[in-house]
């Protein structure tokens, strides 16, 4: 396939995919008529395809996932950065498998050869281009986090209920069998009341760096088009692929980027279908100085009742001697489901129940595929059948967000100081002793490097609005966000 420049690319007449006006996507759905047949293809596109740069990309894995199931066609694929798009579409060629190519998704979805998209852009993407999806009559499987913020997750959900689409969240977890037969038979009272659950992301992250000044846009990328939602800034880091996680105005930090995995198992696990009432935060970004600004280390207090959800990230390693990444009752990426009688532990490949002695008294097995249910939805309409409809993506983002709002509005504290804050309860004494020994064991001193805390915030469950806390109004400021002309995550959708 010759190769195109970015200009070439932009210019062209599928690719450059900007005839729609820049206020939206306002195409009119085109609800099913019928449920579809079992012989016919579901015809689908995946919108992003992920850095080159630094990882694989997840869109890749879309790409492949969706190609392997009996009756999917992947017949269109979008993306502004011609580079990371040709790539793709060469592969295509390469199998002589006809694709469209996009550079702008307002474009392809003029397209009505497309039944389904598959969202796998930058955070600061995702409920528009879901959004905009349900708007154009197609179903949507969307990545997580669902959400940049709490408001664009709830927009996500009132759409998707009013064009009748099925929007599928990536979170992959509630596929799991093995998980499903563990959560009933926590709730069968096998192992008493749960007294606490607890996520975990212990997942090394190194130092992005650090530049003394903007960086050059690689001339292969629409930087209007990759800005999209986000403020168009000038790019202060040295990749523009993969660490805009580490972002505010792009990314979710660590909490967003995996643990929302974890959050939304814990939450299943605690049978909450709403936000918690009540979060609080605390944490940094220990260990180098860099251009990142989510925090590498943090305690999420979630105060559900009767048992409060404690999430746990960590990017350094056990210790600085140790390279090797810290683990609670050996779950590194995982949860642990304290209950009266023993626990739940899962980890990458195993769910477990223990006794109160840390011995295996049961395993659960079974696994099951997100992309597989999500086409099998698409073809018998009933938003029952999914594994993880929207409704849950967006409550498990949600919660995901509150952590980082009640951090960013948070200040620096003394050991002692957040001791005081958190007196009285014995669960997050005990999560915070272990934050302290963990950086320790990094030779990061609290004393001289202190954590942020931050405020305790009071949720109206409800309203989805902060209605007590410190930092009151700048809370709520961020459940939403300023949007540039053209890609407004609009208040009626």
């Amino acid at each position: 396939m010759k190769r195109i420049n970015r200009r070439t690319f932009l210019a062209g007449s599928v690719a450059a995919g900007t005839s729609l006006a820049m206020s939206g996507c306002n195409t009119q759905p085109a609800p099913y008529s019928r449920v579809r047949g079992a012989n016919e293809d579901i015809r689908l596109a995946v919108v992003g395809m992920g850095s080159t740069i630094k990882i694989g990309g997840r869109g890749k894995k879309h790409i492949r996932e969706f190609r392997e199931l009996e009756g999917v066609r992947v017949v269109a694929l979008c993306d502004p950065d011609s580079d990371i798009l040709n790539e793709q579409v060469k592969k295509f060629h390469d199998r002589s498998e006809k694709v469209g190519a996009y550079a702008d998704i307002r474009k392809l979805l003029e397209d009505k050869n497309i039944d389904a998209i598959s969202v796998v852009t930058p955070n600061h993407w995702h409920a528009l281009a879901t959004i905009w999806g349900c708007q154009a009559g197609k179903d949507v499987y969307v990545e997580k986090p669902v959400s940049y913020n709490i408001r664009e997750g709830r927009k996500i959900v009132e759409a998707a209920r009013k064009y009748k689409r099925i929007v599928q969240t990536g979170l992959g977890s509630r596929a799991s069998k093995a998980l499903a037969e563990a959560i009933r038979y926590i709730r069968q009272g096998k192992l008493g009341k749960i007294l606490v659950a607890r996520g975990f992301c212990h997942k090394r992250r190194q130092s992005i760096g650090k530049v003394n000044g903007p960086q050059p846009i690689p001339e292969s990328i629409d930087y209007n088009l990759w800005s999209g939602p986000a403020p168009m800034e000038p790019l202060m880091r040295k990749y523009l692929h993969y660490d805009w996680h580490w972002i505010w105005t792009t990314g979710n930090g660590d909490i967003g980027t995996q643990g929302v995995h974890q959050m939304d198992i814990c939450r299943w696990a605690l049978g909450q279908s709403q936000m918690a009432p009540r979060v609080m935060s605390i944490g940094g970004r220990f260990g180098y100085i860099d251009d990142g600004q989510t925090p590498n280390t943090q305690i999420i207090i979630l105060d559900y009742k009767p048992a409060p959800l404690i999430f746990e990230v960590r990017g350094l390693p056990e210790s600085k001697a140790d390279s090797k990444l810290p683990t609670y009752r050996g779950i590194r990426v995982g949860v642990v489901i304290q209950c009266e009688g023993g626990y739940i532990a899962s980890g990458a490949s195993k769910v477990l129940a223990y006794d109160n002695n840390d011995k295996v008294i049961k395993q659960f097995e079974g696994s099951g595929n997100n992309y597989a249910n999500f086409i099998e939805v698409l073809r018998s309409r009933k938003v029952s059948d999914q594994y993880t409809d929207i409704l849950d993506g967006h409550i498990s983002t949600a919660l995901c967000h509150m952590g980082n709002i009640s951090h960013r509005i948070g200040a620096e504290r003394k050991p002692g100081q957040i001791r005081e804050a958190i007196r009285g309860d014995k669960n997050s004494l005990e999560v915070f002793e272990r934050f302290e020994e963990h950086l320790a064991a990094n030779e990061i001193d609290p004393g001289k490097t202190p954590a942020v805390l931050g405020p305790a915030l009071k949720m109206d469950t409800r309203r989805e609005r902060f209605v007590e806390g410190h930092g009151l109004d700048r809370a709520n400021e961020l459940l939403s966000r300023k949007y540039r002309k053209g890609f407004v995550v609009p208040e009626k959708v």
